[in-house]
């Protein structure tokens, strides 16, 4: 029996090799190339046919342009990262670790929908229907109509699409669907590759929205080839500790609504729900104010968000440690060079340590104002005022630059109650009064000039 041939495939970008490299030739990712069968050579009759659509060239301005009409889905963080609701014909993939949440959440919305009259389908390849069943017991949807077919062969999915026309299906997970055009197993980078673009085809021609769930990968990006990604309308990554009960559902792409908007979930005896205001979870509760403690506003989308920034500066000997969660290693070593250049505060023989409150990750340069105001709290000892928030980027030569959407951001303080504000100077209010309800607001230029006000408070 002759043996059967061998190829590998990158987990990136899908691209084939006939031995294995250290490095994909097709995309230069290392490590990423995985045995698997060939595929047969002989052409299969009309395998791509239901991807090809015919269509005629027309002018951009002759198209006529009409806005998607979306179906929210009742939950009402899960509809601000979809950008309002779901799309008709869209394709939705959503990645996480496992047990993080995503069955569960999907299974509530699905329910909901329902329960409005809109028909849904729960395609389940990892579970029985009776596993499904229970979940939702357990969830407490009793009596719930949500139809649930358990399969994962491609073709009697989409016919299933096809007989029953529901308004939104879900597909878990998407590595467990396979099709027979294909003799590699299922979850290989081929099958993953093929039933997605065979969904994503049938999507939008009848109109269905899909929504595929995808593995992740140990570092915590999408399982299989990259291509996955660039197929669907929109990609959701679902974060969160397993050791914490709140969930971040973060949405990393959305042809239909605005990338980087999160939503809070908190993680119940009764499925996951809505946190409307996540401001509470990032900040600590202290009687009275810290040494070391900051906090300041940050932006997530269009959402401003209040979140404590901690530090604590300790005696470290020669070789002293700089270490940050939450926030950029890198940027704190800057902020340390910074602050002693132009402000005069030095740790050199200290140990830092910075931290971000609830394990919300900060990557704007916004937060820069915050750390080096609580990294000064710290290493003299003295708390700041109570009430006090700042924000601003800081840069090389000291100066406090601008955040954007400052106003908004000065609204979500004095809504939740902060009495003083330190920002940069393009950030202040441009009308004459310097107070928003409430709020005095110190506008700074330079590093300097903060750090003169603190020790004036």
């Amino acid at each position: 029996m002759a043996k059967e041939k061998t190829i590998y495939s990158c987990t990136e970008c899908g691209g084939t090799s006939p031995k294995w490299l250290g490095q994909c030739p097709h995309c230069r990712a290392w490590n990423t190339l995985i045995e698997s069968i060939a595929e047969s050579t002989a052409p299969a009759k009309n395998r791509f046919a239901s991807l090809a659509k015919t269509a005629e060239i027309a002018t951009l301005g002759d198209i006529e342009a009409t806005d998607m009409d979306r179906t929210p889905t009742g939950i009402d963080e899960l509809d601000r990262v979809l950008g309002g609701g779901i799309v008709e014909g869209g394709v939705v993939l959503i990645g996480g670790d496992p047990g993080i949440g995503k069955s569960t959440l999907l299974l509530q919305a699905l329910d909901g929908l329902q329960r409005r009259g809109i028909p849904s389908l729960y395609v389940t390849g990892e579970e029985s229907g009776a596993q499904v069943a229970l979940r939702s017991r357990r969830l407490g949807l009793d009596n719930s109509q949500v139809k649930v077919l358990a399969e994962i062969q491609l073709d009697k999915i989409i016919a299933t699409l096809d007989k029953t026309r529901p308004a939104i299906a879900v597909i878990d997970s998407i590595q467990t669907v396979y099709s027979e055009q294909l003799t590699s197993a299922p979850g290989s980078v081929a099958q993953v590759r093929e039933c997605a673009a065979h969904l994503t085809r049938a999507a939008k021609a009848s109109g269905v929205c899909i929504v595929l769930v995808g593995h992740v990968t140990k570092e915590g990006a999408l399982a299989g080839p990259r291509v996955l990604e660039h197929m669907v309308d929109t990609v959701l990554y679902f974060e969160g500790d397993t050791h914490s009960s709140f969930r971040l559902v973060r949405a990393i792409k959305n042809r239909f609504g605005a990338v980087n908007e999160i939503g809070v979930f908190a993680m119940t005896e009764k499925g996951l729900k809505g946190v409307s205001n996540p401001s509470a979870i990032f900040l600590s509760q202290h009687a009275e104010p810290v040494p070391g403690s900051c906090v300041m506003v940050t932006l997530e989308g269009t959402r401003p968000m209040l979140v404590e920034i901690q530090a604590l500066v300790d005696s470290g000997g020669p070789s002293p440690r700089r270490l940050s969660v939450g926030l950029d290693r890198d940027r704190l070593a800057m902020l340390l060079a910074v602050l002693h250049r132009h402000a005069g505060v030095a740790c050199m023989d200290q140990d830092v340590f910075v931290n971000a409150v609830g394990g919300v990750r900060i990557s704007e340069p916004a937060a820069d104002l915050a750390v080096m105001l609580a990294i000064t709290s710290s290493l003299r000892g003295k708390p700041l005022p109570k009430g006090f928030i700042a924000f601003g980027e800081v840069g090389l030569a000291g100066e406090v630059r601008p955040a954007p959407r400052g106003q908004e951001r000065l609204r979500e303080a004095a809504k939740l109650g902060f009495s003083i504000a330190i920002v940069p100077k393009a950030n202040a209010p441009k009308r004459g009064s310097r107070d928003i309800e409430g709020l005095t607001i110190h506008a700074v230029e330079r590093i300097e000039e903060a750090m003169e006000i603190v020790r004036g408070l």
